[in-house]
């Protein structure tokens, strides 16, 4: 390896607040790519499709678990695949490793689940082997290829109005090395993070940012924020505003 120079701290930090300024760039460059998503059209879905879910047959609508929006990953298990039957294809594996607490996601009223063709008695036994918690569902008709995941992985994403659901917008390739965090899944929907920064059409449910923030064994449905956390969240965010501007 020909490594870089070694420099003071000085010089260090100089280098850092440099690449700092690009870095900046890119995060709102990435808020702005984030709000083109959240105004691209929306396609009514029109079809019927049957899933296979631990307790039996599910509709698209059933996926969404009664929340206003739904992301489906199309992640590779069933026979075919490498690895099959013990595994799940190496690289979706990689991405459901990622996949964090669905809590903090589901407070946002959005669900997020996996789809494979693979029956739901070996994606229960894999799900206990990799100790995987997400919704996961088998594939019965041309969902996949309807969607453009039958040959490849991909995350759908959907916006339910009533019984009507909607394609709101579509992730492949190396824009799936990305996903996995709360803040990724909800930059890929119509929704967005609901927080008052965002620039997002009109009538889009926002509040402040943070103080939506909860343990994630502690989310109460319609609960206003704890006072305490918008007390601690208000001081820190002061102090940090504070640091920037110095």
């Amino acid at each position: 390896m020909n490594a870089p120079a070694i420099v003071s701290p000085q010089e260090w930090q100089a280098a850092r607040e440099k690449l700092l300024v690009k870095e900046k760039a890119l995060t709102r460059a990435r808020d702005a790519l984030a709000a083109e998503r959240r105004r691209m059209p929306w396609l009514a879905v029109e079809k019927s499709y049957v899933f296979e879910g631990p307790n039996g047959k599910m509709s698209l609508l059933d996926l969404f678990e009664g929340r206003r929006q739904l992301i489906v990953y199309r992640a590779f298990f069933e026979p075919g695949v490498h690895g099959w039957p013990e595994h799940a294809c190496i690289g979706c594996s990689l991405g459901a490793d990622q996949v964090g607490n669905l809590a903090h996601l589901n407070a946002r009223d959005t669900t997020l689940l996996y789809a494979s063709r693979a029956p739901q008695a070996d994606i229960a036994r894999l799900k206990a082997r990799m100790g995987w918690e997400m919704p996961w569902v088998t594939i019965t008709d041309s969902f996949d290829a309807d969607f453009g995941v039958d040959e490849w992985h991909g995350h759908n994403a959907f916006i339910r109005d009533g019984d009507r659901v909607f394609r709101t917008y579509f992730i492949n390739n190396r824009g799936d090395e990305a996903m996995g965090t709360v803040w990724s899944y909800l930059d890929i929907t119509a929704l967005g993070r609901q927080e008052e920064w965002e620039d997002s059409p009109q009538g889009t449910p926002q509040g402040r940012p943070y103080k939506w923030w909860n343990w994630h064994d502690a989310y109460v449905p319609n609960a206003a924020p704890d006072p305490k956390w918008v007390e601690v969240s208000d001081a820190g965010e002061a102090a940090f505003r504070k640091k920037e501007g110095a």
